[in-house]
């Protein structure tokens, strides 16, 4: 794990006092670097201010986001495959074909992400995909349907790998989780208050001449575009231009992020620009691809999850709109389950046994769906629902931030996190295609797969924890002297997390 000075542990150096406004922090030298203290309450003030600006918008966003790609499961039993006229696996085949686009466009639209503005690339990205999902719902038939889906794949692709990237270059390594959290969170709440709005929507049925379900795109494509509309003037887009900070405040957080870079003794190039290394590095990193194949154990339950869900609870012999209110609950236990995993998480500073234990647990919920002889307990059935958010979620944004943590420099970071999302989404297709009608109540091949899914994703974070060990003791091996005369400053500043001086979050 990464030798992390803390507020207790100052080198020895000059104290510089920087004053503001009546305000006053301590600055802490090391060397010819003046470097802030992390725990002072002068810096985790500063830190508030950053999470009452950021963390309530990029969840806000992503509670839009997961809402426009997953309505289409209310939708359905809303009665839109009825009014399509969807017969045997089309409805399967529109939940697939979003997965391409948006898994295909993930790392350049990452790049973009470092070309553009956030606040302006974000702002372009939620505007086309509210415009998209409001002419979903004036489809006529089958193939309008697909087209929609493709094109919303298209638009959303760069969002979460965006706004993970974004979290990372405000936050140290171990502050990340428990704010990705938050807003990884709205995928639940997104799912709850999808319910919750389906369920009042779906009433509107004839309103305009319009089915119910045609409603539920249309109201809620238009509030993403109203919201998109005004992320160039109120979303930040990094520590070094942020108007809601003082200059000494957005030095502090620039200065700590230079000490936070994942080595103790030298310092990660933040600011790097693209060279063709920075796409090579990513492309010929062999844990990525790991972590590409521990993603599928959250990517091909969550889908399936997600679309299947309100049909399962349907057919324990609820009412449609019934069981559009009971989907809440589920989704209201991942919230807290993710939230509450990713503050221990920071706070013991470790990452890799909180990818592996609540895979196990969601394991657990679908070898036990798998095994109830559906219909004859639905009381059952739907507490053993319970165990799939609650394992799943925490599962995947430890992953996310064990990702951001370990890849530097900035242009790498951007690209191989876009790389994991890119890849790891490609479970969809199969999530998507999993939950068969035709085996409806019992789904055992859905049920089975996911089981399998989350142990085989539960051993690869194991796996990863020792690739990342092994790394770390074989730099242990080395003084810092060996490696200052073996390459220059700046080298070791390019290298990134190549570097002998770097050391891994385990």
């Amino acid at each position: 794990m990464a030798d992390i000075r803390r507020s207790d542990e100052k080198d020895e150096g000059v104290t510089e006092h920087v004053e503001d406004g009546g305000l006053k922090t301590d600055i802490v030298g090391v060397n010819e670097n003046h470097l802030p203290e992390y725990h002072d309450k002068e810096t985790q003030r500063i830190l508030r201010k950053v999470d009452i600006r950021l963390i309530p918008m990029l969840t806000m966003l992503y509670v839009m986001s997961f809402l426009d790609r997953s309505n289409i499961g209310n939708a359905n039993i809303a009665g839109m495959s009825e009014d399509l006229g969807l017969v045997g696996n089309q409805y399967n085949i529109c939940l697939m074909v979003f997965f391409f686009t948006y898994a295909l466009l993930e790392v350049p639209c990452n790049m973009m992400l470092k070309i553009l503005r956030p606040s302006t690339w974000i702002c372009i990205m939620m505007v086309s995909w509210g415009i998209i999902m409001t002419l979903q719902g004036i489809v006529q038939g089958y193939h309008g349907l697909i087209a929609t889906r493709v094109m919303l794949g298209v638009a959303e692709a760069g969002f979460f790998p965006a706004a993970s990237y974004l979290v990372t270059t405000w936050y140290c390594r171990f502050e990340v989780q428990r704010r990705l959290s938050v807003f990884y969170s709205a995928s639940a709440l997104a799912g709850a208050f999808s319910g919750i709005l389906a369920y009042g929507i779906q009433h509107m049925d004839g309103a305009g001449g319009l089915e119910g379900w045609r409603w539920i795109f249309i109201l809620e494509g238009l509030l993403t575009v109203a919201i998109g509309s005004t992320l160039h003037w109120t979303l930040p887009d990094s520590p070094e231009t942020a108007s809601f900070l003082q200059p000494w405040e957005r030095e502090v957080l620039v200065r700590r992020l230079a000490e936070d870079a994942g080595t103790a003794d030298g310092h990660v190039e933040m600011h790097d620009s693209f060279q063709w290394s920075s796409l090579k590095g990513p492309l010929t990193e062999w844990k990525l691809y790991l972590c590409i194949f521990i993603w599928w154990g959250n990517a091909i339950p969550v889908y399936g999850f997600t679309y299947t869900v309100p049909a399962i609870i349907v057919g324990l012999g609820y009412t449609s709109a019934v069981s559009q209110l009971l989907t809440v609950p589920l989704y209201i236990s991942g919230v807290i389950s993710v939230i509450s995993i990713s503050w221990l998480a920071d706070k013991k500073q470790v990452r890799w046994s909180f990818v592996t234990y609540p895979y196990l647990v969601a394991a657990a919920g679908f070898l036990a769906l798998l095994a109830i002889p559906h219909p004859k307990y639905p009381g059952l059935t739907y507490f053993f629902l319970f165990f799939i958010p609650i394992g799943i979620y925490p599962s995947l944004i430890s992953l996310c931030s064990w990702i951001g943590n370990n890849l530097a420099p900035s242009w790498k970071r951007a690209i191989g996190m876009a790389m994991v999302v890119s890849g790891g989404n490609l479970g969809g297709l199969v999530g998507s295609n999993i939950f068969l009608s035709s085996q409806e109540p019992k789904y055992p091949l859905g049920y089975g797969l996911c089981f399998g899914m989350c142990v085989l994703a539960s051993a690869g974070a194991v796996i990863l924890k020792f690739g990342h060990q092994r790394v770390n003791k074989q730099r242990d091996a080395m003084t810092v002297q060996e490696i200052r005369e073996k390459y220059t400053e700046q080298e070791l500043m390019m290298m990134g997390d190549k570097s002998p001086l770097y050391r891994y979050v385990i």
